[in-house]
């Protein structure tokens, strides 16, 4: 494995990556960082969680002059809650460099207030792709200095139909210039639609086949009647601490989240008549353990990067073997053991065969010993998430939030978890036994010298 010591990184990066716990380079990162700190066009195809976004995010900031402030690089990502994560890590991996600015410029957000903040200048801008065109068509944005830009899960971008946007939003930009097109699959269309826009790229692929030895995977034979019972009792069974059931569809995934929530598993759901304000919420809860379960579409789900997912669980099995294996690739990362588990109707049958030739190995369609019990208390989640309505535009910080809860001893910081602040909010997971005693205080302690309202989300 390559040390990130072997690229010509600065030593504040390479001390920074070292704070981080990036002690060594994926395989997508030691094929693709040289390449982009070269100056080279790349057409890179990995997996979900294989360190895509610390690879270009790494090779733009080498590359960034920061004693000009002007749009250096455009990152463009199919969905808000990925590009949001994207400018995260970006700023995680940027924290060295004070002076860098980023801007997010993405549906869901007043356009004027990134309108706002553009007129100050950026160094990096990341966004959607009906955004950014709206920006750039009315002058806010301007790329005439950009020398790089990424399309990020390009393959989901083409699939949402941003083809025309995308080529409207690169009219904007220089014709020298690096484009770095990154991508979980390149089915035919995608790779042609690549090439049509790269300059002499390198192409870099990391293997899409799943270790077996890393996700146990799992096929049960399941009539579509029992799918909802079937995923309580491979909960029940597994006791995963964090699991993604996938449905093909948004009515199947309403019906399976009413079925586990009437089993008394709770469970969220994630799809695309989901408005962003309810979504963000949605994710917020899964990703601090206030909810153990979220069912989601592909589209939906594309982009979430959830630490440590214990378990995939397949409720329809996607069409095709690729998207199965993008599915399952959100578990068992970083060396981990993951779950993967497959509900499959007899007419479904034949896709286990084309997965099995997809990973070189040979699956079965077993009948599974289920008891299907009514109700599983023991899948509770141990958190309950609460709110306030103040966030990063009062001025509060995580420490006032942790100072907050834990004045006068009734809630112990080891009952804190993840505090998730916004511009207007601030979301705090906080452990059952003490969530009534964390909502009193948050309702009537001061913060900041202001008094907030406080939410349960449960």
């Amino acid at each position: 494995m390559a040390s990130f010591a072997a690229l010509p990184l600065s030593g504040p990066m390479l001390d920074n990556l070292r704070a981080l716990d990036y002690k060594f380079m994926t395989d997508i990162q030691a094929a693709s960082i040289p390449l982009i700190i070269d100056g080279w066009d790349v057409l890179a195809e990995a997996k979900t969680g294989s360190g895509k976004t610390a690879a270009f995010g790494i090779g733009l900031l080498h590359n960034m002059d920061l004693s000009r402030y002007r749009v250096q690089s455009l990152i463009v990502c199919p969905t808000r809650e990925l590009a949001v994560q994207v400018t995260d890590e970006l700023r995680r991996l940027a924290r060295f460099q004070h002076n860098l600015k980023l801007v997010t410029a993405t549906g869901g957000v007043p356009q004027y207030k990134q309108e706002h903040s553009l007129s100050h200048q950026a160094h990096i801008v990341v966004g959607t792709p009906g955004r950014l065109l709206a920006l750039l068509e009315k002058g806010s944005l301007s790329l005439k200095e950009v020398k790089s830009v990424v399309l990020d899960e390009a393959d989901r971008m083409l699939e949402m139909g941003f083809v025309d946007q995308i080529k409207a939003i690169m009219k904007f930009a220089p014709a020298k210039k690096q484009t770095l097109f990154f991508s979980a699959t390149f089915p035919k269309q995608v790779k042609e639609f690549a090439l049509s826009i790269l300059k002499n790229p390198q192409e870099v692929k990391v293997e899409s086949r799943h270790d077996t030895s890393v996700i146990k995977q799992e096929f049960f034979s399941i009539h579509p009647s029992k799918r909802g019972a079937a995923v309580v009792e491979i909960l029940a069974k597994y006791n995963p601490e964090s699991t993604i059931v996938f449905c093909n569809t948004k009515d199947a995934c309403r019906a399976v989240e009413q079925s586990l929530n009437n089993r008394g598993v709770h469970a969220l759901a994630l799809h695309g008549d989901l408005d962003q304000k309810v979504r963000g919420e949605v994710l917020v809860r899964f990703a601090n353990k206030s909810s153990r379960v979220l069912v989601a579409t592909d589209v939906a789900a594309r982009g979430l990067d959830i630490d440590e997912l214990s378990c995939v669980i397949n409720c329809d099995l996607p069409k095709d073997a690729e998207t199965y294996v993008h599915r399952i690739g959100r578990t068992g990362r970083a060396g981990k053991e993951g779950m993967a588990f497959s509900l499959v109707p007899e007419e479904d049958e034949f896709l286990v065969h084309d997965i099995s030739r997809t990973q070189n190995t040979e699956f079965f369609v077993n009948d599974p010993e289920f008891t299907y019990r009514e109700n599983h208390p023991e899948l509770t989640p141990p958190m309950i998430t609460l709110s306030i309505n103040g966030g990063r535009k009062q001025k509060v910080s995580a420490g006032d939030i942790l100072g907050a809860l834990t004045a006068g001893g009734r809630v112990p910081g080891t009952a804190i978890g993840k505090i998730d602040r916004q511009d207007f909010l601030t979301f705090v997971a906080v452990e059952r036994a003490y969530a009534e005693a964390a909502f009193e205080r948050l309702e009537n302690a001061p913060i900041k010298g202001m008094k907030f309202l406080a939410r349960f989300h449960d």
